[in-house]
């Protein structure tokens, strides 16, 4: 496995660790903020594993499909996940 795919593979373990946590809290009967909180940590944590694959994915599989012809998929691909990134 490369390094790139077990570090994605530990935030997303981390982010699960995390989210047990939530409900674990919320069995608790934890303070509101407390659990808004963390919430919005498990949210930055899942921004940060997107943005990385964002990366990954323009560095290789965009360049890969640009450099073979096949520009007009990369651009769509292109747009379809800058629209998803601003929802």
């Amino acid at each position: 496995m490369n390094t790139q795919k077990q570090k994605l593979i530990r935030r997303l373990k981390i982010i699960e660790g995390q989210v047990r946590g939530l409900q674990e809290m919320i069995n608790k009967d934890a303070y509101c903020i407390d659990i808004i909180t963390q919430t919005s940590a498990v949210k930055q944590a899942l921004t940060a594993v997107e943005d990385q694959l964002m990366e990954v994915h323009l560095t290789t599989c965009v360049t890969r499909q640009m450099k073979s012809g096949q520009e007009k998929k990369a651009q769509e691909e292109i747009m379809k996940v800058y629209k998803l990134k601003r929802k």
